[in-house]
């Protein structure tokens, strides 16, 4: 994390993780959680938060080993892409 603080959410990050309590997420603790839910359907705005909050080796690590069954196979080809990485094959890694 490029921080050591934890930010509250944008609204742009929280409208990706409404179904989550938000008091409770921690930006270290879930950050594959946060950085998979947000690329997954995060704005312009949402994805730039992610990249200003966490450094370019964790946002790869959460593409590369996706959590299964989180993933739009839609947003992991397009983020893969991004990142020029090959996501490691999960068990229904794809919903």
């Amino acid at each position: 994390m490029k921080t050591s603080e934890n930010p509250s959410f944008p609204s742009s990050v929280r409208a990706c993780l409404w179904s989550y309590d938000l008091e409770n997420l921690d930006m270290r603790t879930h950050q594959n959680l946060i950085i998979t839910q947000t690329l997954n359907s995060g704005s312009k705005e949402a994805t730039d938060w992610i990249q200003a909050h966490y450094t370019q080796q964790e946002v790869r690590a959460a593409i590369q080993h996706p959590l299964p069954g989180m993933w739009n196979k839609k947003s992991l080809n397009f983020w893969s892409i991004v990142y020029n990485i090959q996501p490691e094959q999960t068990k229904r890694r794809i919903s």
